[in-house]
């Protein structure tokens, strides 16, 4: 079941809490190493529309933490309510089109091909599912998004959501 966005931007717009897996087949023999990546997204507002998207955190990869962030431009996409999702740097990564509640993306990079299905299940929690497979990964990358309600930002009251 997924839950419909008829906006994208004014959806993700504030703070959530990120949970990440990242499982890399490609490791060897004793099977896929593990990982994961705790922190926050923040979708702040961009003086030319769109979001900025910065995530931080740790990354812990073979049981070693190491701080980690990255930067994303979400910017409004064709028809309305999409979204253009762009690197840091202002290359094309994927675009995002959450009007049914979900959607599925590809990246290719070099030889490696990432397929991004991405679900929104409420008014305050999304995910992510990156399947990466190429001649140089093999990975899975899974990411759970939580709303972080603060006192500027009340709970969703959209239909269907868990909010008052």
């Amino acid at each position: 079941m997924s839950f419909p966005v008829p906006d994208a931007l004014a959806h993700l717009a504030g703070e959530w809490r990120v949970e990440r897996t990242v499982r890399d087949f490609a490791a060897g023999a004793d099977g896929p190493a593990e990982g994961g990546f705790s922190g926050t997204t923040r979708f702040t507002p961009l003086p030319e529309g769109g979001l900025l998207h910065h995530e931080s955190g740790t990354f812990t990869w073979r049981g070693i933490p190491r701080p980690a962030e990255r930067t994303l431009r979400f910017l409004p996409g064709e028809p309305a309510g999409t979204v253009l999702v762009r690197f840091a740097d202002g290359r094309f990564f994927h675009g995002l089109d959450l009007r049914t509640g979900r959607h599925t993306a590809d990246h290719p990079c070099a030889a490696d091909l990432y397929r991004g299905d991405f679900v929104v299940d409420d008014a305050d929690s999304w995910r992510t599912r990156w399947r990466v497979r190429g001649p140089a990964k093999d990975l899975l990358l899974t990411t759970r998004y939580a709303r972080v309600v603060t006192a500027l930002r009340a709970p969703s009251t959209c239909p269907g959501s868990a909010g008052p």
